[in-house]
């Protein structure tokens, strides 16, 4: 058999294994299994790597759907330690263009949207919260405005490891002092679930500047809930309405809870409301541009394995097979991400990807309004990327920026602004 046939066969062993385990075909499934589980390898050909964490996730969904008990052990055993999720979040920077690009635009953004300005605050909503995009933005500063005297810049970041923030917070206070800079920073130990921006050290009207990596569509992993409370209020209006006909109190179509809403989750409406308070001069958003958040496993799988599929094609192109660091971030990071969107249902589904195209409607509804990504940016992103693989670009659209890998966007980053 071929490389051609055998990536037909195992991606469509795939798709039927998703299709056999959502119908309930315990059988079919099984046989599906036992097949990928012969022909897809760790350390194969992108195909066959990216199958085995398909496989994995679609063996997790069978044990989750038949002993309910077995699941939380298996996740147990799957935590990794905060240094190793620090390990391997450093070699998906390393071992990609998308990081380097996001930071690079968000840095940009923020020094255009701060001109002239002597004190600026930074909101870091990111998971990884990382000290180098900072480093680089107080670079940036000081070679845009060098002869500005000692500016100020405030850091408040969001991260649920205190330790990830302090060793943050050494850093960023080491260059800020070479730099020359006065230098702030607010530690806040919490993930974005628990955030309330409203309640966080930032003075309104002061000039800031938001930035989220990768971490937003995590908000959406509450609307499965907010559907079932939707449900039960729309009973509960339909019973209103009956008793009295003068008042409609029928859910609205935009409604934070209605289907027709572009924002869905309720948490991420009042999130996104809570950061159009803070009045931010800038808001950049780094997002997957894929679609892996319907309802039905099936779609999911085929959504995510065009997604992932082109993840692992990337690394073939650019880095050896045998290379320890690319083979860990596969299966810590990418993997476990994978295992995530096929295996986890409600609120543990963290990993709910949009397309921009969802995004923008959202944003908009909350008060923001799109910022065009500067020529100079895309500029600086182009040129960046010229130490990469060729088949890396950059795409423009909707005012935003989508990182390509030949013609398929892989990530968007959009500016916004209160």
């Amino acid at each position: 058999m071929n490389l051609e046939s055998k990536g037909i066969l195992l991606a469509n062993l795939l798709k039927d294994c998703a299709a056999y385990t959502e119908s309930g075909n315990i059988n079919g499934a099984d046989i599906a299994l036992y097949h990928l589980s012969r022909l897809a390898s760790p350390n194969g050909d992108p195909l066959q790597r990216v199958a085995t964490y398909f496989t994995e996730a679609l063996a997790y969904c069978q044990v989750a759907k038949n002993l309910r008990g077995v699941p939380k052990v298996l996740r147990l055993v799957k935590t990794i330690s905060t240094l190793e999720q620090e390990f391997v979040r450093q070699q998906f920077f390393n071992l990609y263009p998308f990081l380097k690009i996001a930071y690079l635009i968000t840095n940009q953004a923020i020094i255009e949207a701060m001109q002239g300005e002597i004190a600026i605050n930074v909101l870091d909503l990111s998971p990884s919260s990382d000290a180098f995009q900072w480093i680089r933005l107080m670079q940036g500063l000081k070679e845009h405005s060098p002869n500005t005297p000692c500016m100020k810049i405030t850091i408040t970041a969001i991260h649920e490891k205190k330790e990830v923030l302090e060793q943050m917070e050494l850093l960023l206070g080491a260059e800020a002092k070479r730099l020359d800079f006065y230098f702030q920073f607010n530690p806040v130990v919490s993930n974005l679930e628990s955030l309330d921006p409203e309640k966080l050290p930032i003075k309104r009207g002061e000039p800031l500047a938001i930035s989220c990596v990768l971490q937003l569509h995590s908000l959406l992993a509450t609307a499965d809930d907010d559907m079932v409370k939707m449900r039960g209020q729309m009973i509960f209006a339909e019973m209103l309405s009956k008793q009295n006909k003068k008042k409609k109190m029928n859910p609205s179509p935009n409604s934070a809870l209605s289907p027709f809403s572009p924002c869905p989750s309720h948490k991420m409406e009042c999130f996104l409301n809570g950061l159009w308070k803070l009045q931010p001069r800038v808001l950049v958003i780094t997002e997957q541009e894929s679609n892996v958040n319907g309802p039905s496993l099936t779609e999911r799988v085929y959504k995510a394995l065009d997604f992932y599929g082109t993840l692992f094609d990337c690394l073939e192109a650019s880095t050896s097979r045998t290379l320890v660091e690319r083979s860990l971030m596969e299966k810590m990071l990418l993997g476990e991400e994978i295992k995530n969107i096929v295996a986890c249902e409600g609120v543990e589904r963290k990993e709910r990807h949009e397309k921009l195209v969802t995004w923008i409607p959202r944003l908009e509804l909350a008060g923001f309004g799109r910022v065009p990504i500067s020529p100079y940016g895309i500029w600086l992103a182009s040129k960046l990327l010229q130490s990469y693989v060729p088949r890396y670009h950059i795409h423009q659209k909707h005012k935003c920026l989508f990182i390509c890998w030949d013609k398929i966007p892989l990530f968007s980053v959009s500016a916004w602004k209160f």
